[in-house]
């Protein structure tokens, strides 16, 4: 495998993580709620933050609670303790600019999934670039990635099904070699069980156990549509498939499905999906956020609250319990309940 160049800003930024403050860095300071008690929004563009795209297709939270944003075209861009730094082809070993999917391992490795330049990790010194040159991986463009039980990684690759890396070897499934319902790959998921979840582009959601495959869609299962956009499980073990037609919801046994008829969700387009501490499930859709308490629904959009924008594509919550909502061209909401 070969190794990308060392990262010197971005070992700054790491060290800003830990309180000592880069110099390249740009600092911005947020607003001071009024009234903890009541719930208030913090929204980060490129006119008033260090985000180096109003484009954030992907969020994820590492465990020192620092925010690392996948954007279209800029990079990635990490915020720390009000400290921004933006990493791109131009100043770091990211092989694309593209980033589609972040995830982050055990050890407080970064993952990058990008769009035509493979997968990048960054171990806090050093870069490392996985693409089909170098490595087993089966495309360049990754969309989605998961961690399973034993630390070995899953790479959704654009047309190509999945690539498995346990750090030595790879092993690609896809339609023709396994149970995969499809090889165009939306998200992947393990559950506490240590099963897989693959949603598909057009063939539902795959379940692979390490041995056996099984597959759900709208032929075999209440399954509300084929095309699988988000996955997530709540704390009783129930499935939560964000699709095109709205919210399924999979009990193993019986199949529940919520959209913008039948339930407050605020539209059937569901691109992410998160469960807080307190099992309230997040609904990113095409026109805001909802909120569902089991009983309850409440939509945020940019008319009734301080989200920027309704076209919400990711979601992350923190050690706080703030939730960061990412809108397609207005950069990205926090919201402190």
């Amino acid at each position: 495998m070969k190794v990308v160049k060392k990262c010197i800003e971005f070992a700054l930024f790491l060290l800003t993580c830990i309180g000592i403050v880069g110099s390249g860095c740009h600092r911005t300071t947020s607003p001071h709620p009024r009234n903890l008690a009541e719930p208030t929004w913090t929204t980060y563009n490129t006119s008033n933050s260090g985000l180096a795209s109003d484009i954030v297709w992907t969020i994820a939270i590492d465990a020192m609670d620092n925010k690392w944003f996948g954007t279209e075209g800029f990079g990635v861009s990490g915020f720390a303790r009000n400290t921004w730094a933006t990493y791109n082809t131009s100043n770091s070993g990211l092989p694309s600019n593209y980033v589609l999917s972040i995830v982050i391992d055990a050890a407080g490795h970064k993952w990058f999934g990008t769009y035509t330049g493979g997968v990048c990790k960054f171990d806090g010194r050093n870069w490392t670039t996985y693409d089909p040159s170098n490595s087993g991986l089966a495309g360049d463009v990754v969309p989605s990635i998961a961690i399973d039980a034993t630390g070995d990684m899953w790479f959704a690759v654009r047309g190509a099904g999945v690539s498995r890396f346990d750090g030595t070897n790879w092993t690609t499934y896809n339609k023709s070699n396994s149970g995969l319902a499809g090889n165009y790959l939306m998200d992947i998921a393990v559950d506490k069980s240590g099963n897989l979840w693959f949603g598909t582009s057009n063939g539902g959601v795959s379940k692979f156990d390490g041995t056996n495959w099984t597959t759900f869609s709208t032929g075999n299962s209440g399954l509300a549509g084929n095309a699988v956009l988000s996955i997530a499980f709540d704390a009783s073990g129930g499935k939560l498939f964000g699709t095109h037609y709205g919210v399924s919801r999979f009990d193993d046994t019986n199949w529940t499905t919520y959209n913008s008829s039948n339930s407050g969700l605020a539209n059937n387009n569901v691109y992410s999906i998160v469960v807080d501490a307190s099992g309230n499930e997040w609904f990113a859709t095409a026109a805001g956020v909802s909120k569902f308490d089991g009983t309850n629904w409440i939509t945020y959009n940019a008319s009734n609250s301080g989200l920027a924008g309704d076209n919400v594509r990711a979601i992350a919550i923190d050690s706080e319990g703030n939730k960061w909502f990412a809108a397609i061209n207005v950069g990205v909401s926090k919201l402190h309940e």
